[in-house]
């Protein structure tokens, strides 16, 4: 078993030489982490995928964010259909080859035909969910998620600020926020996907209010502090390439 090297992660941030499928914009992101115990990951993860660490502990995330302009390559973007919102549940993870991705438990998502899209080409866990946001007093964002089936919603309310830097390579946040693989698990096994996209612009966020029930659905204990780390983006515009072994 290969680990990620600094190489790896810096070689996954290349565009991929074959054709991307699809389009979008990813914006409004705050990441919400918190330190996990690595063997406890690890026993959630399929044969396959490596749980990966920075400084001995692993990581899950909540990343709720608005996702813009979803199209299909050469189509253009359709009002009601292009425009969604979006959670997911994450951990990091590297395959036999020491490339470096992200493993989804959950992506809660408001819109059907994206749920549909992404369950059946690209074999993710999205769930069919009600959800809104809104803008407030000093750009306050209020996210709220209710997932279809659960008894009741999930508030996020935070506020993204305005000076932005880049993730140092071998820093935390370029651990955390620097993922171009995500890894999915399929009937022909476990594939993967590459995204292509700039290196996220990172900007200090404060989170007033958060809900870890959605961890919770995934199977996790809740955490009972708040997040370990907080970082936010102001977005990317993101090419998206079919799944490969």
């Amino acid at each position: 078993m290969g680990l990620p090297t600094l190489d790896h992660r810096l070689g996954v941030r290349a565009r991929p030489p074959h054709p991307h499928v699809m389009y979008q914009t990813w914006s409004h992101l705050p990441f919400l982490h918190w330190e996990w115990d690595a063997a406890a990951i690890q026993s959630t993860l399929p044969p396959g995928l490596h749980v990966d660490t920075f400084g001995g502990s692993a990581w899950v995330g909540l990343v709720p964010f608005f996702m813009r302009n979803i199209r299909p390559r050469y189509l253009p973007a359709v009002p009601w259909v292009s425009y969604f919102l979006e959670l997911n549940v994450r951990t990091y993870v590297h395959d036999d080859e020491g490339r470096p991705g992200v493993w989804f438990y959950s992506l809660d998502c408001n819109q059907p035909l994206a749920v549909w899209t992404a369950q059946t080409f690209f074999h993710l866990p999205y769930k069919h969910a009600r959800m809104t946001a809104e803008f407030g007093v000093g750009q306050e964002i209020h996210y709220r998620c209710h997932r279809a089936g659960a008894p009741q919603a999930s508030d996020f309310r935070y506020q993204l600020g305005a000076s932005t830097t880049l993730a140092e390579p071998g820093t935390l946040e370029f651990f955390l926020a620097e993922r171009y693989l995500l890894f999915s698990s399929t009937p022909q096994g476990i594939l993967r996907g590459q995204v292509h996209h700039e290196p996220y612009p990172i900007v200090p966020a404060q989170v007033n209010e958060w809900d870890d029930r959605i961890l919770q659905m995934q199977g996790f204990a809740s955490p009972g502090r708040p997040p370990d780390h907080v970082v936010g983006s102001p977005g990317v515009d993101v090419r998206v390439y079919p799944l490969q072994r």
